[in-house]
């Protein structure tokens, strides 16, 4: 093994539990790997630690993930996929009462995402064009995730992009109500997120690299077969409590990289504008992650 400390930078979301279960579960020591997880904001802003080689590993969404690759930011390689969106996971969401009932109303109409140029505001966009809207016909703004809620409360954004347990915590406590699932139609089943690392890192290190994607493998067929497990999860790296977590909406986690799936976001990320050109993932797809 090159090395046998790694960090992993994640946003912590339900869909990183088998990251805490191969750790519970010693599947990483048993490759002889220590983990060391750090919670970040998001895949884009936490690119250039993976770049610095402060991150070995980093869970991101596919949108920053490809439009760092595409732009040369950086020489990524996707070791691992992390989730795909299935419905209910994910919601737009509004005060109650508010005047916005349709994407048609979203015309000139605040938008929160917690990141800018990311699969949120991907989704939106592709949403806005069935109502007759454009990108440009809505402002987007980031917030954090736990902080999404109070934003829409306070109005500082009028609709909010909420994965769970957020969506749960925002109808609960302040009322807030579904506008609409933006993962429909066109972007139903949309894959999510993946585990990254550089280009360098891949090619220098492989066998850590094998080693995590052993892991990690072991650990998504056991949230894929166990939902338990997920929940017992979710208490070590999240507030989520009991209650909330036996009741969430979970998406679809896999034990493998579909180049095909992904694909679907390099796609959707030309036609709006995201890609100057037609981007082909299947490169960027590191040895074993489609296996």
């Amino acid at each position: 093994m090159e090395k046998t400390d790694i960090r992993i930078g994640m946003v912590p979301l339900p869909e990183v539990a088998p990251i805490q279960i191969a750790i519970d579960k010693g599947y990483f020591a048993a490759e002889g790997l220590k983990v060391e997880t750090e919670t970040i904001a998001g895949g884009g802003a936490a690119m250039p630690d993976l770049i610095s080689g402060k991150l070995d590993f980093l869970h991101s969404n596919y949108v920053s993930a490809l439009l760092a690759s595409a732009s040369g930011v950086a020489k990524i390689k996707i070791v691992g996929d992390a989730y795909a969106a299935k419905p209910g996971n994910f919601l737009l969401m509004t005060k109650k009462g508010s005047p916005i009932t349709e994407p048609a109303h979203l015309k000139g109409r605040t938008v929160g995402v917690n990141t800018l140029n990311n699969v949120a505001t991907l989704t939106v966009s592709a949403l806005l064009k069935p109502a007759g809207l454009r990108p440009e016909d809505v402002k987007f703004v980031e917030r954090p995730f736990p902080e999404m809620a109070g934003a829409l409360d306070s109005g500082q954004v009028d609709v909010a992009f909420l994965p769970e347990p957020f969506l749960q915590a925002a109808a609960k406590t302040l009322g807030a109500v579904e506008l609409i699932d933006p993962f429909t139609g066109p972007t139903a089943d949309f894959p999510i997120a993946g585990y990254l690392t550089t280009e360098t890192f891949a090619q220098q290190s492989p066998k850590v690299v094998a080693a995590f994607q052993r892991a990690l493998r072991k650990a998504a067929e056991l949230a894929v077969s166990n939902p338990a497990e997920v929940a017992a999860a979710l208490g070590k790296y999240t507030k989520i409590d009991a209650a909330t977590a036996a009741t969430m909406k979970l998406g679809g986690f896999s034990t493998s990289v579909d180049p095909v799936r992904v694909q679907r976001v390099a796609d959707l990320m030309l036609e709006f504008g995201y890609l100057k050109q037609r981007l082909d993932v299947a490169p960027l797809l590191a040895g074993g992650a489609a296996s």
